[in-house]
């Protein structure tokens, strides 16, 4: 089960680098970043967590029930994810501060990326959080 854990993370390593630079495909691009790049840079970074997640679990803790703070490094990785999604998508839901102009243009502005790179920061601090304060696995030659 970890080697699934490992193929998620680096499927997500994967997306997330076509969606930041999608030239490196032979993909035209516009100006900017567009939903659809930020679509992918989300889901390479939310299956790059969850890689990391079911890696950590299978491998490190196994056999152990999650405690109280790995559940709760669980809850702040989905967190960040999806607060680096409604910032993200801002505009286009609705809240943010420009809207959609027009129908094929939206706006992807520095505060937006500032908040996508600080959620990215709270989500990854949620894998760390869930890797490092698990219960110690059990001795075995106690």
């Amino acid at each position: 089960m970890s080697q699934i854990g490992i193929a998620l993370s680096a499927l997500g390593v994967v997306l997330a680098f076509m969606g930041l630079f999608p030239g490196i495909t032979g993909i035209i691009t516009g100006q900017g970043i567009g939903i659809f790049q930020f679509t992918a840079v989300l889901t390479g970074f939310g299956l790059l967590n969850l890689g990391a997640l079911i890696y950590v679990k299978f491998t490190i803790y196994a056999a152990q029930a999650s405690n109280l703070a790995q559940q709760v490094g669980i809850r702040l990785a989905l967190t960040g994810l999806v607060l680096a999604g409604m910032a993200g998508f801002a505009d286009v839901l609705g809240f943010g501060s420009h809207g959609i102009t027009q129908a094929s243009e939206t706006f992807f502005g520095g505060v937006q990326a500032l908040l996508v790179i600080v959620c990215f920061l709270i989500s990854a601090v949620g894998v760390l959080i869930y890797a490092v304060l698990g219960a110690p696995p059990p001795d075995p030659e106690a």
